[in-house]
């Protein structure tokens, strides 16, 4: 018997023409999509201008080759260069992303929408700056926030009910596939073009979380996105110079991404039954992520530890005067909480710090509040009483928090912080359910949002100039008629 593969090309997966379909004909209708959009694209430049401020992240930026200027290139805010959208693209979501300040999206998988924006913002204004110098219209930011609402969708959808994670993977896969479909999409590709681009994707070979877990934590977990951000927009590239796609790179059996890299294999080392170990959906994509993502306005903190610092800054009244006569420290949590960012022993640097919930705990219990600046090497080593609350912590499970992390009606991120004292006294049990960047505070939020950009432009910009970006953040229909070029001129320095 002859035994041979089959040659007949395949259709797309029906995955990969879900995607192309959405980001080429859907029309966003949603006016809380477009209105988050907005407060979200000013929120994301403001957590990418404030990394600045840190040379860690500063010396990852520029062209690869020094001093070299690219005509009509991509911009990075709150810098000179002028860079081929490739690097732009990494710039942008390296230091988007630097601080573990931009929104959330919380399911089966987490990760940062927002990410994508290094793609989109940079791909944007080149395409702008291109356009200009040959005399035609630019882009427009209504562009950039259809682009961001479609890769939010793309990314928040797939993570809904697929966790990448349990087998191992970072979460910045989805960012790589949703900024090649918008990227693909934004510069002109047509149906076939934005299938053959998110088909590369998937068979990309994808990042391990490693990088972002004891004892391996470490500062990729600040590039990663950046890296994924500008592996789209050249792949984006490679798809429209007319590169073939890979129809099966989902499905191809033994060869394609569900068998190689989303099956989980048992004791036996039996793959899963097939059914298993492909995507599942929840919903169409349409603007549900947009409309409920999460912002971190308080606390450059990792997002399941959010409403635990905001329990310990309420309870830091009660305990500031009483530090030295803790017994015990009772935080209560949801499973992915624990799963993730429940830690004990040494924390090696400022990215194992901002993952780690105790000490995302006992830094505001102490101080009354959190920032950047407390996850610095010399903040912690002249801090040891962290460390020493650290050791007093009790960390335990509560079953609801659980299951409405996951009800989309829902989706709470609950936590609960009790201090106890050596004379058997004890603080009041606080809990936050719902972190201010939620939902379900949306209109607390976009005000604290407002003043988070703000300060954030301040770090890097003369008041004048903060002023007239403000105005224009603050006049919705004035923004998203502005051309991308422009726009891009008011951020650079």
């Amino acid at each position: 018997m002859t035994i041979a593969e089959r040659t007949d090309r395949p259709d797309y997966d029906a995955e990969i023409q879900r995607i192309a379909d959405y980001v080429i004909n859907y029309q966003v209708t949603s006016e809380q999509a477009w209105e988050t959009a907005r407060h979200c694209l000013a929120d994301t430049i403001g957590c990418g201008i404030l990394a600045l401020r840190f040379p860690e992240c500063t010396k990852h930026l520029g062209p690869l080759v020094a001093n070299t200027q690219v005509p009509n290139g991509a911009r990075v805010p709150g810098t000179s260069y002028c860079l081929d959208p490739v690097k732009a693209a990494w710039d942008i979501g390296c230091i988007v992303r630097w601080l573990d300040f931009n929104d959330t999206w919380l399911a089966a998988e987490w990760g940062h929408p927002s990410d994508n924006l290094g793609a989109i913002l940079a791909l944007a204004d080149f395409i702008s700056q291109q356009r200009v110098a040959r005399g035609d219209k630019p882009l427009t930011i209504k562009d950039v926030l259809e682009g961001m609402i479609k890769a939010h969708e793309i990314q928040g959808n797939l993570a809904i009910e697929n966790s990448f994670n349990r087998v191992g993977l970072d979460h910045v896969v989805l960012v790589k596939v949703a900024s090649t479909a918008v990227a693909t999409w934004l510069w002109g590709g047509n149906r076939e073009q934005v299938m053959a681009a998110v088909s590369q994707a998937w068979v990309d070979g994808q990042s391990l979380r490693t990088y972002r877990h004891a004892p391996n934590a470490g500062s990729r977990k600040s590039w990663a996105a950046g890296d994924a951000t500008s592996r789209a927009v050249r792949l984006a590239d490679i798809s429209l110079r007319g590169e073939m796609g890979i129809p099966g790179a989902l499905s191809a059996p033994q060869w394609g991404f569900y068998d190689v890299l989303f099956s989980k294999t048992n004791k036996d080392q039996q793959i899963k039954p097939e059914a298993e170990q492909k995507f599942s959906f929840q919903r169409e994509y349409g603007s549900y992520v947009m409309e409920n993502i999460l912002f971190k306005l308080s606390f450059p903190a990792e997002f399941h530890a959010q409403t635990a610092c905001e329990a310990a800054v309420t309870l830091h009244p009660q305990v500031e005067d009483k530090l030295d006569q803790i017994e015990r420290i009772e935080i209560t949590t949801h499973e992915s909480a624990i799963r993730i960012i429940s830690k004990q022993g040494e924390l090696a640097n400022p990215a194992d710090r901002d993952h780690c919930l105790q000490y995302m705990t006992a830094v505001p219990l102490i101080f009354g509040e959190l920032t950047a600046d407390h996850y610095e090497d010399e903040f912690h080593q002249a801090n040891p009483l962290i460390d020493a609350l650290r050791e007093k912590m009790v960390v335990s499970e509560d079953k609801r928090y659980s299951e409405e992390y996951h009800q989309p009606d829902k989706r709470s991120i609950a936590n609960a912080v009790q201090v106890f004292f050596n004379d058997g006294s004890a603080t009041d049990k606080v809990e936050v359910e719902y972190p201010i960047g939620h939902r379900r505070r949306r209109e607390e939020g976009f005000k604290v949002l407002e003043q988070k950009f703000e300060n954030n432009l301040r770090t890097r910009f003369a008041r004048q100039r903060v002023e007239q970006i403000m105005r224009l953040y603050r006049d919705p229909q004035q923004l998203v008629n502005t051309p991308v070029n422009q726009f891009m001129d008011l951020l650079v320095t």
